[in-house]
């Protein structure tokens, strides 16, 4: 009969620990109003975060900069805060922190302004190409690699975010990967 009690009593226990943590994974999350150019957006505190831990030697203007973008929305030849696409977000970025001009299309990135290199050779502000979609493997998506297998890019789906090489989803889309040529 003590044993049957002590079941219930760790039954309940463990339904009320389970009902306060559904409670907390319906709290709210916190919002953050940017301003950028005269336009003010709220941007979920959530997407601001890179989760990458940063040492002395990173590029912090890089990381400054790319932070800044989190949440940006996708738009369609957008180039700016209140949206971007995938080579506008890169351009802008690449003469932000490294003062360089670079093409507006992400096969011409590729194609004009960067030399291939190889996936395993992958360092802070190289990029990474990829095919969403196309049967012909031409080159209509970039990203900026960061590190430990992370990089940013602007997603149609969710503008602009930090994903991981290793996903599934961009092992198979994955073309090449390029480290832009000095001016």
């Amino acid at each position: 009969m003590l044993r049957w009690s002590l079941h219930k009593a760790i039954i309940v226990v463990l339904l009320a620990l389970l009902a306060g943590c559904a409670a907390s994974c319906r709290s709210k999350k916190k919002v953050v109003e940017t301003t950028t150019t005269n336009t003010t957006y709220r941007v979920s505190d959530d997407w601001r975060t890179l989760d990458i831990k940063l040492d002395r030697k990173d590029n912090k203007h890089l990381y400054r900069e790319v932070k800044s973008w989190l949440g940006t929305p996708y738009k369609y030849a957008g180039h700016d805060r209140q949206g971007t696409d995938c080579s506008g977000f890169v351009m802008e970025v690449y003469k932000t922190v490294y003062h360089q001009k670079i093409e507006r299309n992400s096969q011409k990135i590729f194609e004009k302004n960067c030399h291939e290199i190889d996936k395993s050779d992958l360092k802070e502000g190289d990029l990474i190409f990829f095919n969403t979609g196309n049967k012909n493997r031409r080159i209509n998506h970039v990203g900026l690699y960061l590190k430990e297998c992370k990089f940013v890019h602007a997603s149609s789906s969710r503008g602009v975010i930090v994903s991981d090489v290793r996903e599934a989803y961009y092992e198979k889309h994955f073309v090449v990967a390029g480290r832009v040529k000095k001016d």
